[in-house]
């Protein structure tokens, strides 16, 4: 049996800020990571790729707010970080 994807661990070398403001990152990364899991069945952001955090945001995102979902993309922004990957753009829409 395989150990559920710890997303702490994943994100604690790009936390920074305030306590409040590292919680919420790992909260709203625990969201994304639920929503991609249950339609791709994809565990762990190593195995995201760019259609499925584009889907979280024009799909599982769609009848949230313009600042929840400008949160998500500061979240998103820190998991592309710690992934190596160069900042995404996700055009509005």
């Amino acid at each position: 049996m395989t150990r559920p994807f710890d997303m702490v661990l994943f994100l604690s070398g790009v936390l920074i800020g305030a306590n409040a403001t590292q919680q919420r990152h790992i909260r709203q990364a625990r969201v994304m990571q639920a929503a991609i899991q249950q339609r791709w069945q994809l565990h762990s952001p190593w195995s995201w790729r760019l259609k499925h955090v584009r889907w979280f945001f024009t799909h599982y995102l769609k009848d949230h707010s313009d600042s929840s979902s400008y949160y998500y993309r500061l979240t998103t922004e820190l998991i592309f970080k710690r992934l190596g990957r160069p900042p995404i753009r996700l055009e509005k829409g």
